[in-house]
């Protein structure tokens, strides 16, 4: 079942088009990426679904429902975490943590003291002394704490230290065991990586790449560095092969995927006596889109 349903969305801010024309679909229990620097709109399209912003043109559905005429039943079963996170100066952290999970009709307080153990945040400490990552731990505490069938995630992990960005992903592991929904827009390709099921490439306002990983992969090189008994000629002439390095015997260069096969046959004609190669990787993808490209919108 879709729990997220985007079609031929578009919205504008006076002459600056955030959102061209997108669509995507996320299904029940997946963790979905949607990567793009910032101001590609990834935020305008989380705004959208949450009922805060109303598209020019097109439908946004989650669970179902209309994203901006029935928010309100949306939000019962969502959970929401922004990268920039602003709190109640006077408030402490356990104090809007509480307020947060009450409001959801919550009550597990020892959900609540487990995630506050784990991303080591001290609750007793007004707002305004929190750092950025302090900041960031309380929303994600408080977006944890309560059950949802839907979170979705706008740059979750901005701020944490390396250990902390860890114990979110542990965090969004477990909720992919439960069947969860996860919807996580980020610019951190690595955790995308490690974390999703399938992605979504915004560039400008527009979708230009959606599937899995391994479905995205046709996109993009593998590195090799290559030893040979015998001397490989006319290497560069092969279909697929780019930015080939040679040195004796020694060649360095990269594949095209879609050639790799061909390549592997060709060289091993002249007999390997070493053979690396490196996979392709999601940074790889999106630099292949990205390069030369701006994305801001």
């Amino acid at each position: 079942m879709a729990v997220i349903e985007i079609k031929d969305l578009a919205k504008n801010f006076g002459e600056v088009q955030a959102l061209d024309g997108i669509n995507l679909e996320v299904q029940e229990g997946e963790v979905y990426g949607y990567i793009g620097p910032n101001g590609a709109g990834k935020t305008t399209t989380i705004r959208i679904l949450l009922g805060i912003l109303q598209a020019d043109r097109g439908k946004a559905t989650v669970f179902g429902r209309d994203a901006w005429q029935d928010a309100v039943e949306i939000h019962k079963r969502i959970a929401y975490v922004p990268g920039e996170v602003n709190l109640w100066p006077n408030l402490t952290g356990g104090e809007i943590i509480d307020l947060f999970v009450q409001l959801r009709g919550s009550n597990h307080k020892s959900r609540r003291e487990e995630l506050i153990a784990r991303f080591d945040l001290d609750p007793s400490k007004k707002c305004r002394s929190y750092s950025k990552g302090n900041r960031q731990k309380v929303a994600l505490v408080a977006a944890f704490a309560a059950e949802a069938d839907l979170y979705l995630l706008d740059e979750p992990s901005s701020g944490l230290d390396p250990l902390m960005e860890k114990v979110f992903q542990e965090c969004i592991t477990e909720f992919k065991e439960e069947g969860k929904t996860v919807f996580l827009s980020s610019h951190i390709l690595s955790e995308v990586e490690k974390l999703c099921d399938k992605l979504s490439i915004i560039r400008q306002g527009k979708i230009i790449e959606s599937g899995s990983l391994n479905e995205l992969q046709h996109l993009t090189r593998t590195r090799m560095v290559l030893e040979t008994n015998e001397e490989i000629p006319s290497l560069n002439d092969l279909k697929g092969i780019h930015d080939l390095k040679k040195q004796n015997n020694t060649y360095s260069f990269l594949v095209d995927t879609a050639e790799l096969d061909q390549v592997i046959q060709h060289i091993s004609k002249f007999g390997v006596k070493k053979l690396e190669s490196s996979p392709p990787k999601l940074e790889d993808v999106f630099m292949e889109h990205y390069r030369g490209g701006g994305g801001e919108s």
